[in-house]
């Protein structure tokens, strides 16, 4: 009998062992939810990491095809329009020695490059509207106080006070063109956010500035 005293009051009475469970249970949710909000961390740094890549290599081909441009088949000035989220110029995009027009715009958050192709048959043309629309990319955040495009002439960087010109910009003043972006996947988390940023000089426009 004394044994069997000796052996009860070394157990757990039911309160302790209710307390147990419950203790139990927190660090078990604890647990869950640091490994949750760790895997959504990294799914996030992973998604804004592609989509970084994505807008980089994109950045990278526009400022070829701004680089690039050049006088239409059908004679045209290189740059067709100018205004803050919306290029409008010609340029041998692909090096097919076919020179297109392309139409570089930001809306609904993504960016998107139209193409047209000229005509066939002399003289040469093109048609209204783009032809072909490809994304370029998504998840871009620029406001109305940080545009896409900014435009410079040929006086800058000396002339700081007439630059980047008014938009939409008179053409013929453009030599140089400036891409700015922002990116994030998650407009909550603003101080996450990625911005690239380039400057692009037209080179075949320098040929303009020698003839004027």
């Amino acid at each position: 009998m004394k044994n069997k005293k000796l052996f009860f009051s070394q157990g757990m009475t039911l309160v302790e062992t209710l307390i147990a469970i419950a203790l139990f249970l927190l660090a078990t949710q604890a647990t869950v939810t640091v490994f949750a909000r760790t895997i959504k961390t990294k799914a996030y740094t992973l998604e804004m990491g592609r989509s970084s890549l994505i807008l980089s290599r994109s950045m990278g081909d526009l400022a070829q095809y701004i680089r690039r441009a050049k006088q239409s088949s059908n004679g045209a000035y290189p740059i067709v329009s100018a205004d803050d989220n919306d290029l409008v110029l010609y340029s041998d995009y692909n090096k097919d020695d076919i020179v297109e027009r392309l139409h570089v715009y930001l809306a609904n958050k993504k960016i998107y490059l139209g193409v047209r192709i000229p005509s066939t048959s002399f003289p040469f043309s093109y048609a209204s509207g783009d032809g072909e629309t490809f994304q370029l990319a998504d998840h871009i955040i620029n406001s109305t106080a940080d545009p896409m495009f900014a435009y410079y002439n040929g006086d800058y960087p000396q002339d700081t006070v007439n630059n980047p010109v008014n938009t939409p910009a008179d053409v013929s003043e453009i030599r140089l063109v400036r891409m700015f972006l922002k990116i994030n996947i998650d407009e909550n988390r603003a101080p996450d956010n990625i911005q690239q940023e380039t400057f692009v000089e037209i080179r075949n426009l320098n040929d303009y500035d020698r003839i004027h």
